[in-house]
């Protein structure tokens, strides 16, 4: 084995250099106790649920998978598949104790392992497995820790009771359907009352939605299964919200689901309140309501509009405790906030999420100057001026409750999580990153474009280097951000000898909303324009970049931008590997294709600029087409549907299928894959 595959083989055995690292953290409400998990080690990649005592520290393991199921630590065989497509989405890939839901203090947490039920009562370490109705998914303790909702098979259920508290109506019960989970960010679809009496729930109908097959990641070869997928321009599941008493009452809780069919988050205010935002088909109008638990009937709280679409801020719409409505406000130049429509003094802060409170302040992530570093400000909703937590530059992150305030900061030297006021460092048993990056960033072109390039270790100046674009470009993510895990994989790629370079284009995210909101209408043009600016900008300030051999290599949104260049820009574009890229956006889903293009009825002339299926006929590079088969975000079919448009075209291309991959496993993270991706490139470029 070459010293370049041990270093592949490293990151596939310690997960990315993640297993071992400490994440989903919970405080208790009083902040006096923190629940977290975090496996063995390097390479243990079961995740095990401690608690941690901020006064002093300590530290203790209070549920392990692995007595509770010898030899079967939460395989993703035995996964119910509403929790393995949760796990995927929301890139809760370990195995183990893959989530948890606790009580407020944190006296009882509980959590599926392969489909069964156990609450640990967080004090004595004490773990009881409980009787399920079938396979459980998604329990959720009441404020007690006494009683548990579950659901299996479509219903909801809380224990003891084997009867279902939903009823059997032929719906999919307490879940969050495919557009909530995967595009408006509501991973959930039941929630206790505060006393215990009654759940709020979904009611989930996708009897009108078209049908996908996809392989099962968990056995390939084998039969795999369908699901419902809303297909742009056409129909959404119906979503419902019912407050289900456990005495058998039910409420059903009435707005205008037909102009507002998202709902995008629900929770109690208290007993006798609800709390719900919704957002019509193009999401350019966002509601907070208010709901009587009682009657169903609902009022409008606040309005958020914008002619393009409402970008999602995390932590608003919100009502604070004194009752004042916290929304977003944004201007093309930034994010900000205000308080029942006064906008808050956040001068020089672009706002990326509410995180809470603390100190009677609202606690925030934030950027400020340049957008790959990310800081934590507290924001005085009485008008103050900003105050600043976080120190240095790099990707800072909070959590809080009460006085305590977890602070997270990731730098090129690594990653540190600080309890404060104390100081207690909790402990990362994750491998050390194999290198220290420094990428060099720049902001190019009139439109201000962030870029990175990396250059192999031990580069001498006056070498001159093949290109490799390292692209996402979609709305989102951002790519060039000071993370160290993510500039790992793409320092290996500098040491096979690349110059890699990596742009955020317009219509990504945290530079300002004008420069996110430059891809209305328009996905391809915008995008690739900035990219092949970027890329001249840099190449008269990085003379060893050979602009003569250019490939490019890319997943997801990513994938169908590496396609895109070698499609149309073969003069700038010598050759891409395109992986999972979604090639004709009519066959992608409503909540995140209509919220830029549209309708497809309104804006057929933008889907078609924006399909790559016409291009197919002028492919005059090599392009490598790669997708997991086992994808039910971006379907095979979209590469599929390429690959026969080539075809047909007599077009020679590569596909290289991947049996048992699902999209939140790109080939990127596969050792095998990269290889594959490094050999095609360097045949292609010479």
């Amino acid at each position: 084995m070459t010293i370049t595959d041990a270093l592949l083989a490293l990151s596939a055995r310690t997960g990315r250099f993640g297993h071992g690292a400490p994440r989903a953290y919970t405080l208790a409400e009083d902040g006096t106790r923190l629940l977290l998990l975090r496996s063995t080690g390097p390479e243990d990649p079961v995740d095990r649920l401690h608690l941690l005592d901020t006064a002093t520290g300590t530290e203790r393991l209070v549920a392990d998978p692995a007595t509770l199921l010898p030899g079967r630590t939460g395989h993703r065989d035995r996964l119910p598949v509403l929790e393995r497509r949760l796990r995927e989405r929301t890139r809760l890939v370990a195995a183990g104790i893959g989530g948890y839901a606790a009580t407020a203090d944190l006296a009882v947490a509980v959590f599926a392992l392969d489909g069964r039920l156990f609450r640990t009562d967080t004090a004595t370490g004490t773990t009881d497995e409980l009787p399920v109705a079938g396979p459980a998914f998604d329990p959720r303790p009441d404020a007690t820790g006494r009683r548990v909702a579950y659901v299996a098979d479509d219903a909801l259920y809380v224990t003891p009771d084997p009867t279902p508290l939903s009823p059997a109506d032929g719906a999919r019960w307490g879940v969050a359907e495919f557009a909530a989970a995967e595009e408006l960010g509501r991973s959930r679809g039941h929630w206790w009352r505060p006393d215990g009496g009654a759940l709020l729930a979904t009611r989930v109908d996708e009897s009108a939605l078209p049908r996908r097959y996809f392989a099962d990641p968990a056995r390939p070869g084998e039969p795999g299964e369908d699901f419902a997928y809303p297909q742009a321009g056409g129909p959404n599941a119906d979503v419902r919200l019912w407050v289900l008493g456990l005495d058998g009452s039910r409420v059903r809780l009435r707005w205008d689901s037909a102009e507002f069919p998202y709902l995008c988050a629900a929770s109690w205010a208290s007993d006798d309140e609800v709390l719900l935002t919704v957002a019509d088909r193009l999401q350019q109008r966002v509601l907070l309501l208010g709901a009587d638990p009682a009657t169903g009937e609902t009022r409008e709280l606040s309005r958020t509009t914008d002619e393009f679409w409402v970008d999602e801020l995390p932590g608003t719409p919100a009502r604070l405790p004194d009752g004042r409505l916290l929304t977003v406000h944004d201007t093309p130049q930034a994010r900000g906030l205000a308080l029942d429509g006064k906008p808050l003094d956040t001068t020089g802060l672009q706002i990326r999420r509410v995180v809470g409170r603390h100190r009677d302040r609202l606690l925030c992530e934030t950027g400020r100057g340049d957008p790959a570093d990310q800081y934590v400000h507290l924001i005085d909703p009485d008008g103050g001026a900003p105050e600043l937590l976080s120190t240095g530059p790099g990707v800072h992150s909070a959590l809080a409750a009460a006085d305590t305030l977890l602070l997270t900061s990731a730098t090129a030297e690594g990653v540190t999580r600080r309890l404060l006021p104390r100081g207690h460092r909790l402990t990362d048993l994750s491998a050390a990153l194999p290198y220290v990056v420094r990428p060099r960033l720049a902001r190019v072109t009139d439109r201000a474009l962030p870029t990175a390039v990396v250059y192999p270790r031990g580069h001498v100046p006056g070498r001159r280097l093949p290109v490799l674009l390292d692209v996402y470009g979609g709305p989102g993510f951002q790519a060039v951000a000071a993370e160290p895990r993510r500039w790992q994989l793409r320092q290996w790629w500098a040491n096979q000898g690349f110059a890699v370079v990596t742009t955020d284009n317009r219509g990504t995210p945290f530079v300002s909303p004008g420069f996110t909101r430059a891809i209305f209408r328009r996905f391809s043009q915008v995008g690739l324009d900035d990219q092949v600016d970027a890329l001249h900008a840099l190449a008269a300030d990085h003379p060893d970049l050979d602009l003569g051999r250019v490939g490019v290599r890319g997943w997801s949104y990513g994938g169908y931008l590496a396609a895109l260049a070698v499609l149309r820009r073969p003069d700038v574009f010598h050759a891409a590997c395109a992986g999972a890229p979604p090639t004709d956006f009519r066959q992608y889903d409503t909540a995140y294709t209509e919220r830029y293009l549209g309708l497809p009825q309104d804006n057929p002339e933008g889907y078609a600029d924006d399909c790559l299926l016409t291009d197919a006929p002028g492919l005059a590079r090599p392009l490598l087409l790669i997708h997991g088969l086992a994808d039910d975000n971006v379907h095979p079919s979209h590469t599929l549907l390429l690959s026969q448009a080539l075809t047909r075209a007599g077009r020679p291309h590569s596909v290289l299928p991947l049996p048992g991959v699902t999209h939140m496993t790109p080939g990127g993270t596969n050792e095998q894959v990269t290889m594959a991706e490094l050999a095609f490139l360097r045949a292609s470029l010479g």
